[in-house]
């Protein structure tokens, strides 16, 4: 994820199968070519693949294991290229938070790039966002301050008694990387307090399931995950359909949810669960990415709820 604010991490794909030969760079804000990059950060790429016959074969029979090899003659060890394949333990159990979060505690003021200005600074916030780094996006971060909020990024594994000391208005759960069970043996409890405290909370992606954790449900692996910017979303509660951006291999079991926990969007593809809220509480996610970046903006309105649950806290405190 060469959009995560912790750059020295290095990006988790271990390999880039591509259908058509990388060409040079086109867009207009490209600063180098894909194959440079790829070259610099260590990472192997294959070109000329029937990625839509790929593509199939993962959707009928689940992700596989899978290695990608050159032999200068042709000639494979297709027995040891098996068995290495077959060695990969998977995603289950992993928590790879610890590969992707920030080091230390830092402040967010960058807003979101507008054409023909660029990135601009957010001088006169309304509202403080502690932000929980799972793996987050920097696009996430550049909503947020856009939207009129002071971003405060903080570890993963920070404690809700330091996050509280913070002096939050809202707490956003980030995105991330790996197994949400795993990653919720230190993330659950944490998130569990702060929903408890009553701040108005803000999930998405992997912070999305990990709330549903907190509130007492189950996550659960997925035949073939959801990747990509096309995915058509339902909003139950106003029936409106967004097309989103997806990145996940796990999702929330939506039969687990306890009672007071709503289902808020499901998505149009199999029915898995892509949103919830809490009943009664200024506490609500969703499985997809609102930030894009890249994808579609459908769902940017998100953020604006947040900020209205957050001016909404403000007023019965004040």
């Amino acid at each position: 994820d060469i959009e995560s604010v912790n750059m020295a991490a290095r990006p988790g794909a271990c390999g880039v199968i591509l259908r058509t030969d990388i060409t040079a760079p086109s867009n207009y804000r490209a600063t180098r070519a894909l194959n440079d990059w790829l070259k610099s950060r260590g990472i192997v790429g294959l070109a000329g693949i029937d990625t839509r016959a790929l593509t199939a074969l993962i959707r009928e029979k689940g992700m596989p294991n899978a290695v990608i090899a050159h032999a200068a003659d042709g000639q494979f060890d297709l027995p040891t290229l098996k068995k290495e394949a077959a060695a990969w333990p998977g995603l289950v159990g992993m928590d790879l938070v610890p590969m992707v979060t920030s080091a230390q505690r830092f402040n967010w003021d960058e807003t979101e790039w507008v054409w023909n200005e660029g990135y601009g600074r957010q001088t006169a916030p309304e509202f403080h966002v502690v932000a929980i780094d799972y793996g987050i996006k920097r696009n996430i971060l550049r909503l947020l301050a856009s939207a009129g909020c002071k971003v405060t990024v903080v570890p993963a594994k920070t404690s809700a008694e330091d996050i509280m000391a913070l002096k939050p208005d809202g707490v956003f759960l980030s995105n991330g990387p790996g197994d949400p069970a795993a990653t919720g043996e230190y993330a659950v409890p944490v998130i569990k307090s702060l929903v408890d405290s009553g701040t108005p909370t803000f999930g998405i992606c992997l912070g999305h399931q990990m709330l549903g954790l907190a509130l007492g449900g189950k996550t659960m692996k997925m035949h073939q995950g959801h990747h990509g910017a096309n995915h058509p979303v339902k909003d139950i509660t106003t029936g409106k359909v967004e097309i989103t951006s997806m990145n996940h291999g796990f999702a929330l079991d939506k039969a687990s949810l306890p009672a007071g926990v709503e289902q808020t969007h499901v998505s149009l593809f199999d029915g898995s669960n892509c949103g919830i809220a809490l009943s009664g509480k200024p506490v609500f996610s969703v499985q997809y990415h609102p930030e894009a970046s890249p994808g579609p903006r459908d769902s940017h309105y998100l953020f604006q709820r947040f900020v209205g649950l957050m001016r909404d806290g403000k007023k019965k405190s004040a």
